[in-house]
Order: C-alpha cells, then sequence, then structure tokens
C-alpha cells in the first residue's frame, strides 16, 4: 500500500478527531455539570455560571457522604479481590490450555468465550434466590462470586492467547538446569506472560468496576452496595430535586481510577494485546 496522499491524509484526521469529540464530549458534559449548583443546572449552557466544589464536598462530607463513601470503599474491595482471583485463576487454566493436550480444550475455550456474553440479567433470578437462601445477598462475597462470573471467562480466553506466544524450550532448559516445574512456571513462564497477566487484571478490573446489574441486584444496603448502585440511591435537597450533580460528581470521582490505570499501564496493554494478537 503507498503513502497516503495529503487529501486522505486530511479525512483520516478529521474521521479521528470526529471520533475521539464523540467520546470525550459527554465525559466533558458530565464534568462540566459536576461543577455547577444547583440553582445552575437549569442553565443550558455547556459551561457552569460559577464554579463550584458543593458537589464534591457533597459526596464526601455532605449529606451524599454516607451513601458515597462506603460504596467506594466497597468497590475497592470487590474488584480488587475479584480481579485478583480471576487473574491467578485464569493463569494457571490458559497455562494448562496452552501446554497440555487433552480432550476438551476447545470445548473449555468456547464455553469461557460462551459465558462472557452470556446476558448479565438472566442471572440475577436465580443468584437472588439462591443468595437470599444461603446467607450471602447484601455480602462482599455474595458481590465477588458473580463477578467471577464476569471477569474469569473473558479472562481465561484473553490469556491463553498469550500463552500460547511463550516458547517452551525456556521451560525445558529451566528444566534441564534442575528446577521443578513449579520453578519454571514461576520464575520463566510468569515473567514471559507479564504483559498478558497486566491486560488481562486490568480488563478484569474494568469489567467488576463498570458492572450495575449485579450491584443493584444482589446489595440493598451500605455493608455491600457498590458505586454505580449507589448512585442511583443519591437524593437530592428534597423529593422533587434531582441529584443531578452529585451523582456527576461521583461518576467524575469513579472514573479516575480507570484513567489512571490506563495511563500507568498503557505500554503493557499495547504490548500485551499485540503479542495476544499474533500467533507463533
Amino acid at each position: 500500500m503507498g503513502a497516503l496522499s495529503t487529501k486522505e491524509k486530511t479525512l483520516w484526521y478529521l474521521g479521528a478527531l470526529a471520533i475521539v469529540l464523540y467520546a470525550l464530549v459527554p465525559v466533558a458534559w458530565i464534568v462540566s455539570l459536576s461543577f455547577k449548583s444547583e440553582a445552575d443546572l437549569s442553565n443550558r449552557s455547556f459551561l457552569p455560571t460559577n464554579v463550584t466544589w458543593e458537589n464534591y464536598s457533597g459526596i464526601f462530607s455532605g449529606t451524599a457522604s454516607d451513601l458515597f463513601l462506603p460504596a467506594l470503599r466497597n468497590s475497592i474491595i470487590v474488584c480488587l479481590l475479584a480481579t485478583l482471583i480471576a487473574v491467578v485463576l485464569s493463569m494457571f487454566a490458559a497455562y494448562a490450555i496452552a501446554r497440555l493436550n487433552f480432550p476438551g480444550k476447545r470445548l473449555i475455550l468456547t464455553s469461557a468465550l460462551a459465558v462472557a456474553v452470556f446476558p448479565v440479567i438472566t442471572m440475577v433470578t436465580p443468584l437472588f434466590n439462591l443468595w437470599r437462601r444461603i446467607g450471602l445477598y447484601d455480602t462482599i462475597p455474595g458481590l465477588i462470586i458473580p463477578y467471577l462470573a464476569l471477569t474469569l471467562p473473558i479472562s481465561i480466553w484473553t490469556m491463553s492467547a498469550f500463552f500460547r506466544q511463550i516458547p517452551w524450550d525456556m521451560e525445558q532448559a529451566a528444566q534441564v538446569d534442575g528446577a521443578t516445574s513449579w520453578q519454571a512456571f514461576r520464575k520463566v513462564i510468569v515473567p514471559l506472560a507479564a504483559p498478558g497477566v497486566f491486560t488481562t487484571a486490568i480488563i478484569a478490573f474494568f469489567i467488576a468496576w463498570n458492572d450495575f446489574v449485579f450491584g443493584i441486584s444482589l446489595t440493598s444496603t451500605s455493608d455491600a452496595q457498590p458505586v454505580p448502585a449507589a448512585l442511583s440511591s443519591f437524593t437530592g435537597s428534597s423529593y422533587f430535586v434531582q441529584p443531578t450533580g452529585a451523582i456527576s460528581a461521583a461518576a467524575v470521582i469513579v472514573t479516575i481510577p480507570v484513567v489512571l490505570l490506563a495511563l500507568l499501564f498503557q505500554r503493557r496493554i499495547v504490548a500485551g494485546l499485540t503479542n495476544g494478537a499474533v500467533k507463533g
């Protein structure tokens, strides 16, 4: 394919700019709403008339803090634990799928992909009834287990692609030098799969962090309710006032960890996705 002409480059740049604006304008609008006062929310201008921090102070120390702070704590605990468990289990599963030959290996990968795209809403009612019977409703473990159903299948599918790219001769060389199978896995295979592990962990964390259906259906109090579910419980200064500013401020806060992860690990994400996309 030859070099692009100036006209073609211009069209590509304009198309990319349109996509970026389409993605960022709603985010910028939410940020703007978070800095508007309750009286200024009816103003249709994009920017706030008077910038105020009352929405942020409200979710950290005001009337909404009783909902937001416990929910933020719950989201961090649940998502980190679900991500850690999913990454560890998927790492062992992906190693076995890539390294061993056994009947049903392709079926496992196909099943993992099928579960990953399975409609979440269909699992809510059975889990709701079961969790209430066995005492897991509105608990941290009762939320981690369903999150594994979201994160583990896609983690197995993603990480198996990375493990298939690893040169197994290095593992055999380590064993020849006297390393056990566990030592070879821990000291040779895991460091080589680090980009894939980081990529899988971040994807799993994003999926768990953004879940709303399980959070709103399997919790009811601040004991385990995550942030996306807690946002639906925000109230305004009166029954007839929508808490748009507070919800926008909370949305901005919960987006920060996602943005920071993407910025801090962008090189590993790109390297991992590139390695996983190339077949050896």
